[in-house]
């Protein structure tokens, strides 16, 4: 049998056309291929790494966020044992309060004592500073209710109204932290300075 003229080894019309259907057959055909070709591969590079940069600024993002969790957890973790420590504090100072007044005829031992347990204070509170925990004492500031507790309002003369006259107990912070807020008496205008000011609220 001559091949030439074996119907199964002879190129149709129709394979020809589907062989050669979309691929380009001119130079600008060439051209415009290459050109969309590229700028679909740009479009994929651009897409990649727009999702790169955006798993990037999520990651700090965590980061950032679990490094702040682990500095906040490390400052505070303490706050129950300091709120603890600081009331030890509150109580020596009341201890050394209530003792007399130093005087001249005081027995040596007693002078000595007193010095000693000034000191042990002293000494007491500076370890707790260091360690982030600060003992603010409000006498004569104006009433802060993020730093302060009102137990009693009183009338004075002597001091402004609103402000603090006397604290029966500091604040105590840990790491600018509120810890404890102090216990402060709050003072107010007397009598007469408000009759005063409502006077002179009628006449204006």
């Amino acid at each position: 049998m001559n091949n030439e003229t074996d119907p199964m080894n002879a190129a149709s019309p129709a394979n020809s056309n589907d062989a050669s259907a979309g691929i380009p057959q001119t130079p600008e055909q060439l051209v415009q291929a290459a050109t969309a070709r590229i700028a679909e591969l740009e479009g994929e590079l651009q897409e990649m790494k727009d999702r790169w940069m955006r798993s990037e600024a999520e990651m700090a993002n965590v980061r950032a966020r679990a490094l702040r969790e682990v500095n906040e957890t490390r400052q505070y973790a303490v706050q129950k044992f300091a709120h603890d420590v600081v009331e030890a504090a509150d109580n020596l100072n009341r201890g050394l309060s209530s003792l007399p007044a130093a005087s001249d005829g005081d027995p040596e031992i007693v002078t000595r004592l007193r010095e000693g347990l000034d000191g042990i204070e002293r000494s007491f509170v500076s370890i707790l500073e260091r360690n982030g925990i600060r003992r603010e004492d409000p006498t004569g500031a104006p009433f802060d209710p993020n730093l302060h507790q009102a137990m009693a309002e009183q009338e004075s003369a002597a001091h402004s109204p609103g402000s603090v006259m006397h604290a029966w107990t500091p604040a105590w912070t840990l790491n600018g932290r509120l810890l404890r807020a102090a216990m402060v008496v709050v003072a107010k205008a007397p009598p007469a300075e408000i009759s005063e000011s409502e006077k002179l609220d009628t006449t204006a």
